[in-house]
């Protein structure tokens, strides 16, 4: 199977070809870092949201669900801290013209380390010990695997406190003595770094002399914070409680890049868990658990997360963290769970001159709540996804087969029917099973090409499960039911299909596990 670069492009390649992704405005030659979501994407999406909405407000008795408006009152924006400090530090290179961020370019460097000189090491080890190989013994006690990450972890200390501290001058200074060098000149003459603000900013006016300022919210969940008190009070809420929303936010990316995982317009999946102060960190110890269990109750591999517990936090917080997932570029943050202390009400307070407070009646005094916040990208989720699941395998035959072990609930398509033949009847009989169950499950009706090439099909779209409508359907009531990822076909009987297909795909079998 592809890895890296490879894999990243075979599922650029596979999303296209069987309408997961599409590049937007293709017919005018595209338009960097957007991208437009086929018919089976969307469906991928739709239920990748409807696993978090369900997960997060409909099986937590505390936690409800709004929607907010993209557009909002500038001064919002100006409270949050966005128009002051919402930056990327650039860096151009004098011989190409390209532009970078210089945060990349260093991540790169680490990255290239990780793939061309500790993978090489484990690889040329693993071939060397065979199936008495200890992968995880060998990383931590390998001399040269132990010193390249001592290097990894060096460049990205550095890093995190360049970053921080706001020394762009120091970050110009580190990438030149790394040796770094732009992928298109070659050469490292570079610009000084400097900061360039992400938000997308329009008018809001008839006329040019009545309009005023406005942004594309970079984020969601400002839209929850300053309708804190909207939701307490309409919803009875006690602290504490918890407010999603899912959206999309919009960034102007200037080095947006690998597909989906960097794109100027996105959405995300948020909820703010407003406590009261002295509890966050438990509550914050009990998300970091609980969404990792929602990560895992997916089965796409254990050892493709990590969290990663940050060590220089932003102004507003006290403890942040990531929970990293091993894309085709390697470990990338997925989600984001930050305890954000009440800079978020309270700057909105001051902003407005409302009181954003709450009442306790057991302690009989008004305070400003804390927030724990976990905030995903649905995009990034929905490449986590494929990166785990598409698969090339040899079958015993000789022959190959592409597939995408989609996790059931998840999968776009739940079944297709697949009458043997377009005659005899089988059709029609197909065409009665399609319309019996397609209430309750999104399904496929293929009867075009010889039975093998439709298998190979629904392989490709990550359908968990074929029904083959054949002559003994006729007879007795009875169909093929194959079963995508281990390829085994049983007889069920047409009546049972629908409590079959419900045991496998149903959304409730992956909220079971939480």
């Amino acid at each position: 199977m592809a890895t890296g670069d490879d894999l990243l492009k075979r599922i650029i390649s596979h999303s296209k070809e069987y309408g997961f992704v599409f590049p937007s405005s293709e017919i005018y030659d595209g338009l960097s870092a957007t991208y437009d979501y086929g018919q089976y994407g969307a469906e991928l999406k739709k239920n990748i949201r409807e696993y978090w909405w369900k997960s997060m407000v409909q099986l937590n008795d505390n936690i409800v669900g709004i929607d907010a408006a993209i557009f909002m009152h500038p001064t919002t924006w100006k409270a949050s801290g966005h128009v002051d400090a919402f930056n990327d530090p650039l860096i151009d290179n004098k011989d190409s013209k390209k532009r970078y961020r210089a945060d990349v370019l260093l991540e790169d460097y680490m990255e290239k380390i990780r793939i061309q000189k500790i993978q090489k090491e484990v690889t040329k080890a693993e071939s060397r010990f065979g199936e008495n190989f200890d992968k995880e013994m060998f990383v931590k006690t390998n001399p040269r695997v132990v010193g390249y990450q001592e290097k990894i972890d060096e460049v990205s200390s550095k890093m995190r406190d360049l970053l921080a501290s706001d020394n762009l001058g120091g970050l110009k200074k580190l990438i030149e003595e790394l040796g770094i060098v732009c992928p298109i000149s070659g050469t490292s003459n570079w610009t000084d770094v400097r900061q360039f603000n992400l938000m997308f900013s329009t008018e809001l006016g008839s006329t040019t002399d009545d309009a005023s300022k406005i942004y594309l919210r970079p984020e969601t969940c400002q839209g929850i914070f300053v309708n804190f008190l909207n939701v307490q009070k309409t919803g009875r809420m006690k602290i504490p409680f918890g407010i999603a929303q899912t959206g999309k936010a919009f960034r102007n990316e200037i080095v947006a890049r690998q597909f989906i995982f960097r794109m100027r317009e996105f959405e995300q999946m948020e909820m703010q868990f407003f406590v009261k102060p002295g509890e966050e960190m438990a509550w914050y110890e009990y998300w970091k658990e609980s969404r990792m269990k929602w990560h895992n109750a997916l089965g796409m591999g254990e050892e493709n997360y990590r969290i990663h517990d940050h060590i220089k936090l932003a102004h507003y917080a006290n403890a942040a963290c990531d929970i990293e997932f091993d894309f085709p570029m390697g470990f990338k943050e997925l989600e984001g769970i930050h305890s954000r202390t009440d800079f978020d009400l309270k700057s909105h307070e001051e902003a407005s001159g409302k009181k954003l407070q709450y009442f306790d009646p057991v302690e009989n005094k008004n305070y400003i709540p804390y927030v724990i916040e976990t905030s995903i990208g649905l995009d990034r989720m929905f490449l986590a996804v494929l990166s785990s699941s598409l698969c090339e395998e040899k079958l015993e035959d000789g022959s190959e087969r592409t597939v995408l072990r989609i996790p059931a609930p998840l999968a776009p398509v739940k079944c297709a029917i697949l009458p043997l033949l377009k005659k005899d009847g089988l059709p029609e009989k197909g065409t009665e099973i399609l319309n019996e169950l397609r209430y309750d499950f999104n399904l496929q009706y293929d009867e075009k090409d010889a039975i093998g090439k439709r298998y190979r099909r629904q392989d490709a779209i990550g359908t968990p499960y074929c029904v083959t409508v054949d002559h003994q359907t006729l007879e007795d009531n009875t169909v093929t039911l194959r079963e995508r990822d281990s390829m085994t076909q049983i007889r069920v009987s047409v009546s049972e299909l629908k409590s079959t297909l419900n045991a496998k795909t149903n959304m409730n079998v992956l909220l079971a596990k939480l």
